[in-house]
């Protein structure tokens, strides 16, 4: 039986649609994966789940006796509690009789009165019993796991939510949505701020969950461990396809080829309707004149866009074979050492992925990197003339009051490419002719940082330096970045926790461990 139903339902923004006529249901134990562009609507659907906004038509209805539990990448906590304490609220009845049965055993350890003692003991029994039904016993284990999965030790657990930084308090949400034990799960980009090891670890908890679940996640690999179904949110409606992202990905493939073949008859046929038409202006026949058409459209038939236009893009870039050299550098704060005794050369074409538990250095090793740090020992060295572009940096210093056309065509490569191939290149990442003109600061974030990112990969800088680049973009726009990352004739250097991006583009592995230190190693 379902719990959650969407019945032939349109929602509009004044005049701008966002999806019409849409149709979805989900059961107990069913894990959907919602994927579509940036303003697709992935997020509006949650906000119509959860009540927060009406459907412009039809109607949303949910199982009134589910509890839902709902995570958004924006989702922090507030206020004076710890952490700890936050989670351990979720509790109340477990505590409340926790509590009486300390009492209970005090008592029982002065009272005399032999009926006063059995009723003691009844009640202690019953108290018991209230324990095994709650599975209070288990509580406090429960807590400690969520939050040592999660990456807080004995210090963040314990501070003051209002304390923690923005990332923590949006994983301390997290673990108190999973503790609180929903029949439903809505989630959106949960793995933004885990490391490896904690989205190991959510895996497994959503592969044990029985209830329902409906996930808005960028990691493709995280997706494809976690769910049963995908739909893609696309011209409007919901195509659904049995399976995780792998499977979508063949299916669709399947499904575009059909479409195109369909496509290809219609076409065919619009062709004939023509020349029938135009045959009545020529003594050519119209199976001559349709034969030179057919071919001519076929001569049209170009290779991959994408990897034309990168290559072409590209094509001119010369870099030397070493870009930098990093030589036992460390870092200490607060007589705290981060990492030490660091060493490594970046070299033309080297694709180097940092990987680590969070909190380990990685983000400190890119600020040293970039000079924002200078490192307690050792030295960066950069050959002479070579630049980089860290995307983070880019985004930061984008001026509010230029245009995304502008700011992209006068910068890097864009200054001596044609714009045409400039504009073509923010196609693909998803700008319409419309968004062009658009004024940077009335973008939405997501825009914001596919700006800095079709900026950083036309700067024509001799090293790409990304942190964590995959949490501020949408599927299409990071399977643009990946081949051009491939394609870039240079050194790129990335913090990420994206396995599938990882697989992907990396060829060494920096990684830091909090025993064996810093090493690396060929992928």
């Amino acid at each position: 039986m379902s719990v959650i139903r969407l019945e032939n339902v349109t929602k509009k923004y004044e005049e701008y649609l966002i999806f019409r006529n849409i149709y979805f249901r989900i059961s107990q134990g069913e894990r959907v994966a919602l994927i579509g562009r940036n303003g697709a609507g992935k997020s509006t659907v949650f906000k119509l789940i959860l009540g927060k906004e009406e459907p412009t038509d039809g109607k949303v209805e949910v199982d009134p006796q589910i509890k839902i539990g709902y995570f958004s990448q924006f989702s922090e906590l507030q206020g004076s509690l710890s952490v700890q304490q936050e989670l351990e609220n979720c509790f109340e009845q477990v505590a409340l009789i926790e509590r009486e049965l300390q009492e209970i055993g005090e008592k029982l350890g002065v009272v005399a009165d032999d009926g006063e003692m059995d009723r003691l003991l009844a009640r202690q029994a019953e108290l018991f019993e209230g324990m095994e039904h709650l599975d209070g016993w288990n509580v406090s284990v429960e807590i400690n796991t969520v939050l040592t999965k999660l990456g807080f030790n004995e210090v963040s657990r314990n501070q003051p939510v209002d304390e923690l930084s923005g990332g923590w308090r949006n994983r301390a949400a997290l673990a108190k949505m999973l503790i609180e034990q929903p029949d439903v799960v809505l989630l959106d980009e949960p793995t933004n701020y885990l490391d490896i090891e904690g989205i190991a670890w959510l895996e497994q908890w959503l592969y044990r969950f029985k209830g329902a679940m409906i996930l808005v996640s960028h990691d493709r690999q995280f997706i494809d461990k976690v769910v049963t179904k995908t739909i893609e949110i696309e011209n409007y409606h919901f195509q659904e396809y049995d399976g995780n992202y792998t499977d979508y990905i063949r299916k669709k493939k399947m499904r575009k080829k059909e479409l195109d073949r369909q496509f290809e008859w219609e076409e065919e046929l619009l062709l004939m309707e023509a020349e029938a038409i135009d045959s009545r202006a020529s003594k050519k026949s119209p199976k001559d004149r349709l034969s030179r058409q057919l071919a001519d459209n076929k001569k049209r038939i170009e290779p991959h866009p994408v990897n034309v236009l990168i290559t072409d893009i590209y094509e001119r870039l010369r870099f030397p074979d070493r870009l930098c050299e990093v030589k036992n550098i460390g870092q200490v704060y607060e007589d705290r050492t981060i990492f030490q005794d660091v060493s490594f050369d970046i070299q033309k074409e080297d694709r180097y992925v940092i990987a680590g538990p969070n909190g380990s250095g990685k983000s400190t090793l890119i600020k040293v990197l970039t000079g924002q740090e200078k490192p307690a020992s050792g030295e960066v060295t950069w050959e002479k003339g070579v630049q980089y572009a860290y995307f983070n940096r880019m985004w930061e210093e984008l001026d509010p009051k230029d245009t995304v056309s502008h700011a992209v065509n006068t910068y890097g490569l864009g200054l001596d490419a044609p714009r045409k191939k400039v504009n073509k290149f923010l196609s693909m990442l998803q700008f319409s002719e419309a968004d062009l003109s658009k004024v940077i600061g009335n973008l939405s974030g997501g825009q914001k940082a596919r700006v800095a990112l079709a900026k950083c990969l036309l700067s024509g800088a001799a090293i790409i330096i990304l942190d964590e680049p995959t949490n501020h973009l949408d599927l299409t726009s990071i399977q643009v970045m990946e081949q051009a990352l491939i394609h870039f004739p240079g050194a790129v250097v990335t913090v990420s926790h994206d396995r599938f991006f990882i697989n992907k583009i990396g060829t060494k592995m920096l990684t830091f461990d909090p025993v064996s230190g810093v090493t690396v190693q060929s992928l």
